[in-house]
């Protein structure tokens, strides 16, 4: 029987792969194929609750009827956060905390709230010792970042598109890590998400709408530019960050980037799609987009913000279309569902 590609990826490349999902079946499944951790969202954690309620229903009704709003949040996230959390706990004990981490994200409409970000986290970082706190990719969120850094608090930059946005949080992880040193204390680990998928979508529509003239085929390529351009650079700066590629929308995300030491964020889905026969096996990593390719693309003033190393202002990081898509969908049909559930 053939080996899975899941499996040749982990064994054969420098690339590892997360579970795109808080599923408890589906994380079996994924751990079974070589995951080594787990995304988790707002959405995703309701996806996971709402789809099989009775596995849920004692952990839920043990959160006290009296937590309201974001406080009942907060506490759903704990229990679906923690299931997951147990599940790679042995991968984090084997790797002596290199691997095995489950995300937990702070409540994305605190986006610019540093005070009320960092509390969540510290509180978050509390739950297991293999939790990495997901925060957002603003001006604020890369301030707590660096505090995260500096207080040995495992993290995970979500809601970022650009090679700016992963540049910064290097940047800010390596300020941490230094006080952290600095002060006796041992630096967690810093992952950044670069939402591959969600970029293309965007720029789809901003193509679209300004009759840029790009076919689907220059827009299936631009994440990828993005993500290239950004991994050369983090090689070449030797950060301690470390990308994941999130938010894949077909397997040629992967096959395009295989070979990268990167972590590829695979939902069930797309894990199928990997795992059918005739897939590539070449490492795509050093395959360059095409000059003609990356020529069209710059003419699309929204594809150079995302993709020059200094695109996109810190001040406009928040305020990126992109981000507000994302942090919106992540509250309103992640977030915002959990303040009110209950156990069925």
């Amino acid at each position: 029987m053939e080996d899975s590609y899941l499996n040749w990826l982990v064994r054969e490349t420098a690339t590892t792969w997360w579970n795109d999902s808080a599923d408890p079946e589906e994380i079996q499944k994924a751990l079974a194929c070589g995951a080594s951790g787990a995304t988790t969202n707002p959405v995703l954690a309701t996806q996971a609750l709402t789809g099989r309620p009775e596995y849920w229903r004692t952990t839920l009704r043990a959160i006290p009827a009296d937590l309201k709003g974001e406080a009942r949040a907060e506490a759903v996230m704990q229990a679906v956060v923690t299931d997951v959390a147990r599940a790679f706990r042995p991968s984090y004990e084997q790797t002596s905390g290199a691997q095995g981490y489950a995300c937990a994200q702070v409540n994305p409409a605190r986006a610019g709230d540093r005070k009320g970000m960092l509390a969540q986290a510290r509180r978050f970082h509390g739950w297991a010792p293999n939790i990495a706190v997901k925060l957002p990719v603003t001006a604020a969120g890369l301030d707590v970042m660096e505090e995260c850094a500096a207080a040995g608090i495992t993290f995970t930059a979500t809601v970022s598109f650009t090679t700016a946005q992963l540049l910064a949080v290097a940047e800010c992880n390596e300020r941490g890590r230094a006080r952290a040193l600095a002060g006796g204390i041992h630096p967690g680990r810093c992952f950044v998400a670069m939402m591959i998928g969600r970029l293309d979508d965007y720029l789809r529509e901003v193509a679209q709408d300004q009759s840029a003239g790009l076919s689907e085929p220059d827009i299936r390529q631009a994440g990828l530019a993005v993500v290239k351009r950004a991994y050369g650079l983090f090689r070449e700066r030797s950060y301690h960050a470390r990308i994941i590629v999130a938010a894949l929308r077909g397997a040629y995300h992967v096959t395009e980037l295989a070979g990268a030491e990167v972590i590829m964020s695979i939902h069930p889905g797309n894990q199928a799609k990997v795992q059918a026969p005739g897939v590539s096996r070449d490492q795509g990593i050093d395959r360059p987009i095409k000059p003609d390719i990356l020529a069209r693309l710059q003419r699309l003033p929204e594809f150079v913000r995302s993709y020059e190393p200094d695109g996109l202002p810190v001040a406009d990081f928040i305020t990126f279309g992109a981000t507000q898509r994302t942090l919106s969908q992540f509250s309103e049909t992640g977030w915002k569902p959990m303040e009110s559930m209950q156990a069925h």
